[in-house]
């Protein structure tokens, strides 16, 4: 019952992530955002995030509480046995002592019994605290941070995620096409063993299309074992159990890779990159710690109250039956005054100063490297591009003469050989395409990512 509970909540969790779910219960086929979607709410790094905003807002409510009244109880029970004796001089004026006596006499304790309980309560609030003011401030801004540092590995999250999604559909396209190559290259051999038999071709041109064929079909298995592979890739990027059977619903024709327009040094915002958010929020933060050091200089003031009841009795088990409770309250208001503390105050303005001027720089420098990265992102696409372009056209042509070949072949103009190194040929321009493609599909993500464009 448990295991089956357990599995009933899994699939809910699946459902709930948005994804498209086959017949069969264990199979489920993800569109990117499906898979991006899921993996926002069950990667691993995501969970801690959230854990982290959650740590963050209930630091907030725990500076928030330091501003609420302050109360607290106690209740004290003191056994005196025996009381301390009471030391008098001897010529007091309350007890004199006969002459002769000692300058200092000790006698029983007659104003305390031995045995008392003390129940108070104790309640202070403060007033004014120029540090809690601005540590609320702080508190809150931290929560920001967090909600940011969120939103970062969101984005780590979906460039991983994406570009695992991307290996598996091109992987799974470039399958499609090596079983194409298998079955043309199957008949192509078929078709020249009944001409060798027929005696229209010698046995060595078998040979050499059987080496093809094999080579192949041997690539085949081998590209097959590397498709299983990216899917668990993907399946680790999305924290999904490796047992579940995972299938992309997505081919390479539904995404495009089209050139971009050069981005402006003074059109990009760096605050849409979160990295660049963060130092923002990172440097606030060092301004409120500045603040609340040149704060510290003033009195902090709050209120206090102290009530309870108090009672003694001789035994302690005359306690319980005691009738003379007494009431007594203290109540007043308390003012710190800082008067010098070692230059102490000094010292820490400087260094939130410092901390301050060291975070614009780190703003700075992030800026510069920004601009580099957005430069060389632009780069790298319209290269990849190019060279996708390029490649898809060696890959027409390579089909062209791989047909043409075969019809001379066929025609008895050709040679097996020609047949043999067109094959080859065509198998090494597929596979520089689909690696073309790969790459210009992850330089659009990069070229994303660096403009900040990438949600």
């Amino acid at each position: 019952m448990r295991k089956l509970f357990s599995l009933c909540v899994f699939m809910a969790a699946l459902i709930n992530a948005g994804f498209t779910q086959t017949k069969d219960s264990t199979k489920f086929a993800f569109t990117l955002q499906q898979a991006i979607d899921y993996a926002v709410k069950n990667q691993y790094s995501m969970k801690n995030a959230s854990l982290d905003e959650a740590i963050a807002n209930a630091k907030v409510g725990e500076t928030r509480g330091i501003g609420l009244p302050q109360i607290g109880g106690s209740v004290q029970y003191s056994d005196n046995n025996p009381l301390r004796e009471m030391f008098l001089p001897s010529n007091n004026s309350f007890f004199p002592f006969p002459k002769g006596s000692p300058p200092v006499v000790a006698i029983p304790n007659i104003f305390q019994l031995p045995v008392g309980i003390d129940a108070g309560a104790t309640v202070s609030q403060m007033i004014f605290n120029s540090a809690f003011f601005v540590g609320l401030q702080a508190a809150k801004t931290y929560r920001e941070l967090s909600y940011k540092s969120t939103q970062l590995t969101q984005i780590q999250v979906i460039e991983a995620v994406t570009k695992a999604y991307y290996m598996v559909v091109v992987n799974e396209e470039r399958l499609e096409l090596f079983d194409k190559n298998v079955i043309r290259v199957d008949s192509l051999l078929a078709e020249t063993k009944a001409m060798n038999q027929q005696g229209i071709v010698e046995q060595i041109d078998v040979n050499r299309l059987e080496v093809t064929t094999n080579t192949i079909h041997s690539a085949r298995e081998n590209f097959n074992n590397l498709l299983s592979l990216s899917y668990v890739l993907l399946k680790y990027q999305l924290s999904m159990p490796l047992n579940i059977t995972l299938t992309v619903s997505q081919k390479i024709a539904d995404f495009k890779v089209e050139p971009i327009a050069e981005a402006k040094a003074e059109q990009m915002n760096y605050s849409n990159r979160i990295e660049y958010s963060l130092l923002e929020t990172q440097k606030r933060l060092h301004e409120l710690d500045l603040k609340n050091n040149k704060l510290s200089a003033l009195p902090n003031l709050s209120a206090f109250a102290n009530v309870g009841e108090f009672t003694q009795n001789i035994k302690t088990q005359d306690l319980a039956n005691s009738k003379l409770f007494y009431n007594y309250g203290l109540f007043g208001v308390t003012m710190g005054i800082p008067i010098f503390n070692g230059f102490q105050k000094t010292y820490k303005v400087q260094q939130s100063k410092m901390n301050v001027q060291k975070t614009e720089n780190d703003m700075a420098n992030l800026a510069l490297g920004i601009d580099v990265q957005v430069k060389s992102a632009e780069i790298m696409l319209k290269n990849n591009i190019s060279t996708l372009e390029s490649q898809n056209k060696n890959m027409k042509l390579a089909g062209e003469v791989a047909k043409v070949t075969k019809i001379k072949y066929h025609e008895g103009v050709g040679t097996s050989l020609e047949v043999n190194t067109a094959e080859s040929a065509l198998v090494d321009s597929q596979t520089n395409y689909f690696n073309a493609l790969y790459d210009a599909l992850v330089s659009k993500v990069d070229y994303l990512k660096a403009v900040g464009k990438l949600k």
